[in-house]
């Protein structure tokens, strides 16, 4: 097991990390004089681990927490696994991972001469996670922005992924120090927004929307999660939380619209069980769909 005090950020010679741009930076370099990498046409990509290949990432991200982005980051690659993609997670939550938890890994992850080792899950989905290097899995991680993104670069440099097909990065809420970092310096081929049935959502969506634009990462789709309660006995759906918002909110924003999850609570005793892996049903989908779209074919 690796002690978590090895784990530093990717400084630059600057002494900043990487993926963590001045904060008064205007981005118009023709009213300034410093020396940053917007000038010499943008922030390096890092490079993946040197024994790895990863052909497409795919980050899962939402303006706001709670709204289960872990749940369809965990969905959708089991979903891409069951059909024969070789797939991993790369829990970017570094103060609140549960992808862990939903697979019921334990073990702590070690160093080797390949870079560091990740854990996998009994159906042999690649996960990496800040719960795999803590002693504890309660234990908290007290970290300043930029110390946290230099840790999530470090989990695509660092991590011998092998060969995937494709990798979902599990993104913390909001739009702050890593998500700039990953859009920055991760190659992210696309997002998929999640979102819940809720009035403000609207606000929330757009404004991950127009960060996405901002980056210039293509907006892949909307997951609206927790649209409805399927009654156990009529099998009527129940919006718990109000009618539905997905379809005017993916296209006021001009987005495609994936799915309207529903709340499980069979989803969830699997998520707190650590055994999301032995669900039935065909969760997530349309995850199939995109990844056709972006040229990686299921069998």
């Amino acid at each position: 097991m690796l002690d978590t005090k090895e784990i530093k950020p990717f400084m630059s010679q600057e002494g900043q990390s990487a993926g963590s741009p001045d904060e008064d930076c205007t981005h118009d370099c023709s009213s300034c004089g410093a020396d940053c990498p917007s000038r010499s046409g943008g922030i390096k990509k890092a490079e993946i681990n040197r024994n790895s290949s990863v052909k497409k990432v795919i980050a899962v991200m939402s303006g706001k927490g709670g709204v289960g982005k872990s749940m369809v980051t965990a969905l959708s690659a089991i979903t891409a696994n069951r059909k024969g993609l070789t797939t991993g997670i790369l829990d970017a939550d570094i103060t609140g991972p549960s992808i862990p938890k939903m697979f019921g890994l334990n073990s702590k992850t070690y160093g080797s001469d390949l870079g560091m080792l990740p854990g996998v899950t009994a159906g042999n989905i690649k996960v990496m996670s800040i719960n795999l290097l803590t002693e504890n899995e309660t234990d908290p991680v007290v970290w300043r922005g930029p110390v946290i993104a230099g840790v999530v670069e470090q989990f695509w440099t660092d991590v011998f992924w092998g060969d995937l097909d494709v990798l979902f990065i599990d993104m913390p809420p909001g739009t702050g120090d890593v998500p700039l970092t990953v859009f920055q310096s991760l190659p992210v081929d696309g997002i998929i927004i999640v979102t819940s049935p809720q009035d403000l959502v609207s606000m929330i969506v757009t404004k991950a929307v127009n960060m996405a634009k901002l980056m210039n990462i293509p907006i892949l789709g909307l997951v609206e999660n927790m649209s409805y309660l399927l009654c156990p006995d009529c099998g009527k759906k129940i919006e718990v939380f109000g009618p539905s918002m997905a379809e005017k909110v993916a296209v006021a924003n001009g987005i495609k619209l994936l799915e309207k999850l529903p709340l499980d609570p069979v989803l969830a005793e699997k998520a707190d069980k650590g055994q999301l892996e032995e669900i039935d049903g065909t969760q997530m989908e349309t995850i199939l769909t995109v990844l056709n779209e972006l040229g990686i074919i299921a069998n």
